[in-house]
């Protein structure tokens, strides 16, 4: 309970601080609101152009856009820290947090907790809220809930991609391009059916980093479609998105690996 209590409190800390310049933080918000609305623009100019994307049709693509980008926005406005945490180790700051009596993850993690990716937040919602008003679907309490619980794996799947690009900082300061590969690059990927991609493109984002089981098996769940591509059993799309939380758990035990074989910069 202390830990979780202090946790909020730096929550509390990081909100006045990033409200100090309110003016900003709303035109940050708005910038960030507009520039990833470029991404669903080119999305509906390329439906505009050839109607369908391997037998899926718009709403449907926005539903996963809208999916992806929920995901991410609170993975990246949680996991801030982890995602920075490279500039600790260069300066030496680490060492610093190695000598409080408190845990590592919640030093890391709860100072750089992000209220400026609202902007994403709030588009994904818009998005994903119009897909659904278009999609022929028969809404139900179950069908709503796997599409929370997708968007739950999915903010858990990034947010142990973030754990796993901070624990590569141990061996490497330099892993950071390599890691938005399939960070930023994988919110690019997951905007689309997994479907529409090369086989082995599939195999990657399904079995190394299983995206496609926190957008692509929940949305088919969703949607009513069966697997014609990967040949997944109905059952399967309701409970693939637990695979998300169970990759941060890995992440968290590879962590913990690295903070363990930790050794100081000597800065």
């Amino acid at each position: 309970m202390n830990s979780l209590r202090l946790y909020w409190r730096y929550v509390g800390v990081a909100i006045r601080c990033q409200m100090q310049y309110r003016a900003s933080f709303v035109l940050f918000t708005i910038g960030h609101f507009l520039s990833s609305g470029i991404e669903i623009i080119s999305i509906w100019a390329l439906f505009a152009r050839f109607k369908s994307l391997g037998g899926w049709q718009l709403p449907e693509v926005a539903f996963f856009y809208g999916m992806i980008n929920i995901a991410f926005a609170l993975a990246e406005g949680i996991g801030r820290g982890f995602d920075t945490f490279s500039n600790l180790v260069k300066s030496g700051d680490f060492d610093r947090l190695l000598l409080r009596p408190r845990g590592i993850t919640l030093q890391v993690s709860a100072p750089e907790v992000q209220f400026l990716r609202t902007g994403r937040l709030v588009q994904g919602l818009i998005v994903i809220g119009w897909a659904a008003s278009r999609l022929h679907v028969a809404w139900s309490a179950a069908r709503v809930g796997l599409a929370l619980f997708a968007i739950v794996g999915g903010a858990c799947l990034f947010c142990g991609l973030f754990v796993l690009q901070a624990t590569m900082s141990f061996w490497s300061t330099e892993t950071l391009e390599l890691m938005n590969t399939v960070t930023y690059g994988g919110t690019e990927t997951g905007q689309y059916p997994i479907s529409i991609y090369k086989p082995w493109f599939r195999k990657f984002f399904t079995f190394v980093v299983p995206l496609a089981c926190v957008t692509y098996f929940p949305a088919l769940g969703i949607l009513g479609r069966s697997d014609t591509h990967l040949g997944s059993p109905a059952w399967f799309h309701w409970i693939a998105p637990s695979i998300g939380v169970a990759f941060l758990a890995a992440s968290f035990r590879v962590w913990c690996f690295g903070v363990r074989h930790y050794c100081s910069t000597g800065s």
